[in-house]
């Protein structure tokens, strides 16, 4: 789907090749056509993270898929073993920055496979205490050199210093956007 780059506001498109544009550039040229004035730049931005992070989403999870495992549930499983200690549910979800329904829902089915145990609390039975059970840790032991080594695969084409200008610029981003987001909610 390779058309020449525009430039326009809100950035050039493509790989830096020059003759490539991605697909965020033909919907900011879309939108300089609908409204001539309007300054496109965080659309660049937001449009390109969003689009980045569903293609990731998709092509991270492929290996995990291969091993029955949901990104989610490896998430839970790779939090427990980073941790090194039990975890609470409600603790699961923040650290996993899910909602507490989906880790429930994760916990049932790694529970049903062996790869993670649960823990009555001693002093109030309604709370959990959950850690990863020997099967468990194995599993995401074995799991994670590969994970990284695919991920590290995908990102292979921007070589290691603009991987490494790229994560600082996305840390400040994330940074400024949890101690804004709250206060530019509608």
């Amino acid at each position: 789907m390779a058309v020449s780059a525009g430039s326009g506001k809100g950035g050039r498109g493509g790989r830096g090749d020059g003759d490539a544009e991605d697909i965020v550039a033909r919907v900011l040229r879309q939108w300089q056509q609908v409204h001539p004035g309007l300054d496109t730049a965080p659309m660049a931005v937001i449009g390109r993270l969003n689009r980045c992070a569903a293609l990731l989403q998709q092509a991270t999870d492929a290996p995990l898929a291969s091993e029955g495992l949901t990104r989610g549930e490896f998430d839970i499983l790779g939090t427990l073993r980073r941790t090194g200690r039990e975890l609470t549910p409600g603790q699961i979800a923040r650290e996993t920055f899910a909602s507490g329904a989906a880790v429930t829902k994760r916990l049932r089915v790694l529970e049903g496979r062996g790869l993670v145990a649960r823990r009555a609390d001693d002093r109030d039975r309604r709370v959990a205490h959950l850690s990863l059970t020997e099967p468990g840790g194995a599993l995401i032991d074995r799991l994670v050199p590969h994970q990284v080594a695919y991920e590290g695969a995908l990102l292979a084409g921007l070589g290691e210093e603009r991987q490494g200008r790229l994560a600082e610029t996305l840390a400040e981003l994330l940074v400024l956007l949890e101690g804004r987001i709250g206060g530019l909610q509608p």
